[in-house]
């Protein structure tokens, strides 16, 4: 027999010749900490209602978000972002719903906050799309154009009301320039101090935040492309990192997670603050409605999504599957 001394001489099957030496050496592990379930609560229901384009998640009553925040918490995972849902009515250009103390959103966090106290960091959407009736980030000028310094003084008065119902981290996603500054200091004025921003960085007009109109009930019409990032760019999410820390943010976001790993790894090397990536909307449905049809393995799908967003640098991963994950690990 011929032999070939110590060829090959580096063998790296050896660390992976068993499930116990691949758990050993694997450089990446999920945790129930890393995290945060989106919730929407709605307006007006009498019972959850299920989302079509998102199996498995629904519209929350007030007390079902109760429930499942508490879930949450017992399973591990950090943090509850919460999105309201109001009845169409109340819509408006300015979208005043989203700053009426007994407004939806404000109901919900003092519900929540309640509920969990501080074993949950309660988290708050802070953007007008889900209570105007054009479905914009912010209020529109005479030409229908989104006003970016006015909706600064909508979103100002949002931190405020939304830390004086319990927030402990309020996340602006509306991509208004100048965002973050005015959202600190008035934080600051209010004496909320302690309460967070989570900035979304880079937030990208994506084509996956599809299934997220149905779940918010959005008046959309158009697009978002003059305020959200082009994905054809990269530096620009960059520029926006640097401006976003300038002005105050405590952690920053990368949003879609999935399509936007090269971003999420650049911005993860570049800070020294946490950093979070949100699976979104049409990133969850894709898997599910693959699933469903016997194409994927559902489970294995799930776990190599999120392993490979916490991978490329993600602290804080914003999840559908939050819970039930958390749960398995």
């Amino acid at each position: 027999m011929t032999t070939y001394g110590s060829f090959p001489g580096a063998r790296p099957r050896r660390l992976r010749t068993t499930p116990a030496m691949r758990r050993m050496v694997a450089q990446t592990r999920l945790h129930p900490a890393d995290l945060i379930l989106p919730a929407f609560v709605r307006e007006g229901i009498s019972a959850p209602v299920e989302i079509g384009a998102m199996p498995g998640v629904v519209q929350h009553t007030r007390d079902s978000l109760k429930k499942a925040a508490v879930e949450a918490m017992e399973a591990g995972v950090s943090g509850i972002m919460l999105f309201g849902v109001p009845e169409e009515e109340k819509k408006d250009a300015a979208g005043t719903v989203g700053t009426d103390p007994d407004g939806i959103l404000q109901v919900a966090l003092r519900d929540v906050r309640a509920e969990v106290g501080d074993g949950l960091i309660v988290m708050s959407d802070l953007c007008l799309d889900e209570f105007t009736d054009h479905g914009h980030c912010g209020v529109l000028d005479s030409e229908g154009r989104v006003d970016n310094d006015a909706t600064l003084e909508r979103y100002a008065e949002m931190a405020q009301v939304q830390a004086d119902a319990g927030a402990h981290v309020v996340a602006p996603s509306g991509m208004m320039d100048g965002q973050v500054g005015v959202i600190r200091d008035a934080l600051d004025q209010a004496r909320h101090e302690d309460v967070s921003v989570l900035a979304y960085t880079a937030k990208y007009s994506s084509a996956f935040y599809g299934p997220f109109r149905e779940a918010v009930g959005s008046s959309l019409k158009g697009d978002r492309k003059t305020y959200q990032q082009d994905p054809a760019n990269t530096r620009e999410s960059l520029r926006e990192l640097a401006l976003d820390l300038e002005e105050g943010a405590d952690m920053v976001m990368v949003k879609p997670a999935g399509p936007y790993l090269d971003i999420l790894a650049r911005v993860a090397d570049a800070v020294d603050v946490p950093v979070a990536a949100y699976q979104i909307s049409g990133e969850y449905s894709m898997i599910e409605a693959a699933a469903e049809r016997g194409w994927i393995d559902r489970d294995r799908a799930i776990m190599e999504s999120l392993t490979g967003i916490k991978r490329a640098g993600a602290n804080m991963i914003l999840t559908y599957w939050a819970t039930e994950v958390a749960r398995q690990l």
